[in-house]
């Protein structure tokens, strides 16, 4: 595999030169900050050595550089998902990727299912930990340019970049979340009793995604800054029958403060 991940680093970096230290990766229905892109240059993951290709609606599947507010950023429109048939390898090999890039900063970005009762549709969620139920991503060969063999994960989520989040959100006067993100193999939806049970060991949010990339960054020494937007509720009386479409079209409503914040936190990055 690390053959495999410097020769796709070394496809990418002369395609698209430079490439930035900060890295997004959009989740579903949040594409659209990609409209807010200027100087773009693209690339389609079906051009990209070795690098899988979304299947997923939602993802378009397109790797683009350019400039988000003041900032240069390289941005992942749309991702893969274990539930797609990737192995997890697979699913975080364009994290890895990115580090032989010269990436420092991540920030993921997800569609999730609330579970706290707080919670309303639309809510954004600053993640501050997760509790992973998917194959971890670490199993396998290990290469040590990859970092810690057995790495520590007390802090998952950068809280330094997490402070500065939650200063510029108070400034931009958008409302904000914070809470613990459970990573779920999906791809079916959860039930009642599953939503409590995740509820109970302490999840605030639940989704099919986010976690396999951040245990793959902070291992690689990448920092990881990770939103979930609330696109439907599992809390006891609110649960709804709820499709795909249903959360797009939820995700999508939420882009434009997304955006807004995402920009200006990525502008007052080291």
């Amino acid at each position: 595999m690390l053959e495999a991940i410097k020769e796709t680093a070394a496809f990418i970096s002369r395609k698209l030169d430079p490439v930035p230290s900060t890295a997004i990766i959009l989740g579903t229905g949040l594409g659209g900050i990609v409209d807010e892109m200027t100087e773009k240059q693209t690339l389609d993951y079906h051009d990209i050595p070795n690098f899988p290709v979304s299947t997923v609606e939602g993802h378009k599947g397109m790797l683009i550089t350019g400039k988000l507010g003041k900032r240069e950023v390289l941005v992942m429109q749309g991702r893969f998902h274990y539930y797609e048939g990737y192995t997890m390898q697979e699913v975080t090999f364009p994290v890895r990727v990115m580090k032989f890039l010269g990436v420092k900063q991540l920030i993921v970005s997800n569609a999730a299912g609330g579970m706290n009762p707080e919670f309303r549709v639309g809510d954004i969620m600053i993640i501050n930990d997760h509790i992973n139920t998917m194959p971890n991503p670490l199993i396998g060969v290990h290469h040590p340019e990859f970092g810690a063999r057995f790495p520590d994960m007390s802090q998952p989520y950068n809280r330094k970049i997490i402070d500065l989040a939650r200063t510029i959100a108070r400034e931009l006067n958008i409302p904000v979340r914070e809470g613990c993100y459970v990573g779920v193999t999906g791809p079916t939806l959860e039930t009642p009793k599953e939503y409590e049970y995740m509820r109970i060991i302490g999840g605030d949010a639940v989704g099919m995604s986010t976690v396999p990339e951040s245990i793959v960054a902070h291992q690689m020494g990448i920092d990881v800054f990770a939103l979930s937007v609330i696109t439907d509720l599992g809390v006891p009386g609110k649960i709804l029958p709820l499709t795909h479409q249903d959360v797009i079209d939820a995700a999508g409503r939420v882009t434009p403060q997304l955006t807004r914040l995402i920009v200006k936190l990525i502008e007052r990055l080291n």
